[in-house]
């Protein structure tokens, strides 16, 4: 059978349209080998680089394509974009499944996940899924080195602000001050320096004479210590107990004396006893003072046994 060249041409001119129709399928994400595909759709406000033919994956597993990303018309949604995306037709979930976007790789290109949930009512083509965005390692990088830069910045300013305001303050004349004071200082650094040094000698040089020092305080606490314990074991309580007992006697004693009571206390306050003892003191005076003078009117004696003659008192 001899094919004409028209039949070729227009089997040819089939062919190119059939691919040209795969093709832009293809771009659009669907594949027309791959069987029936469902189309569900979710809502961003911003889809980070998202675009058409971007993967649609489920745990892991390419599953369909992103198909279309329009603006909502809805005016109360206005400036939101419906990401409409093809899954395969063996893939079940239900409507509170989320449909992520992702970084796919460190170059930026960005994917679309379906975290399936599998509780209540199964999603069904055409319905829509909660969008969520998850945040890349450049994106949390970002999100947390804005507030520290806001922070760095606003200490840089203050920093600014400060220098300004020292410079303002220290003028030459308290430049020169603050100079002063800090040769002062270094003065005084090297003086102390130098004392320290002294009395590291004077302790050096009479290191002998300090340990004997000390060692004498060391006998001195251990002796009061003795004598502490010898006072202790000495029954000093019972001692000084009967200390009072006899300052309490002594007490009562001296208060008989002094009311009257007893013999010495009549000795002491009877006037009369004082006076006659007082008389008789005086005339044991005159008498000694008598028998000194005419000791024979007292004592008579006679070495050859001469009869006594008897007293004669003197003539007057």
């Amino acid at each position: 059978m001899k094919v004409t060249r028209e039949l070729k041409t227009g089997v040819f001119a089939v062919i190119v349209i059939a691919l040209f129709i795969w093709g832009y399928n293809y771009l659009k994400g669907i594949n027309l080998f791959d069987g029936k595909i469902n189309t569900y759709f979710t809502e961003y406000n911003n889809v980070q680089g998202l675009n058409t033919a971007s993967v649609v994956t489920i745990n892991g597993v390419e599953v369909g394509k992103v198909v279309n990303i329009k603006f909502n018309k809805d005016p109360k949604k206005r400036g939101q974009l419906i990401v409409e995306f093809s899954i395969l037709e063996d893939f079940q979930f239900s409507k509170k499944s989320v449909a992520k976007i992702y970084s796919a790789s460190l170059m930026g290109g960005k994917s679309l996940a379906v975290v399936p949930s599998y509780e209540g009512e199964m999603a069904k083509p055409g319905d829509y899924l909660k969008g969520e965005i998850e945040s890349d390692i450049f994106s949390t990088v970002t999100e947390k080195l804005n507030p520290l830069q806001a922070k760095v910045e606003n200490v840089i300013v203050k920093a600014d602000s400060l220098l300004g305001n020292l410079n303002d303050i220290v003028d030459t004349k308290t430049r020169t001050n603050i100079k002063h004071s800090m040769a002062q200082l270094n003065e005084t650094i090297t003086n102390f320096n130098s004392a320290s040094k002294n009395l590291s000698l004077l302790v050096s040089d009479n290191k002998e004479k300090l340990d004997k020092t000390f060692t004498n305080a060391e006998l001195m606490t251990s002796n009061f210590k003795k004598i502490s314990d010898t006072l202790v074991n000495a029954n000093l309580g019972v001692t000084v107990k009967k200390l009072q007992t006899t300052v309490t006697n002594l007490n009562q004693l001296l208060g008989e004396i002094n009311s009257g009571n007893g013999s010495l206390g009549k000795l002491l306050k009877d006037e009369s006893l004082y006076s006659n003892l007082s008389n008789a003191s005086k005339e044991l005076e005159e008498l000694l003072r008598d028998m000194k003078l005419h000791p024979k009117r007292y004592v008579h004696f006679s070495l050859f046994g001469k009869k006594d003659k008897g007293y004669k008192p003197a003539s007057e």
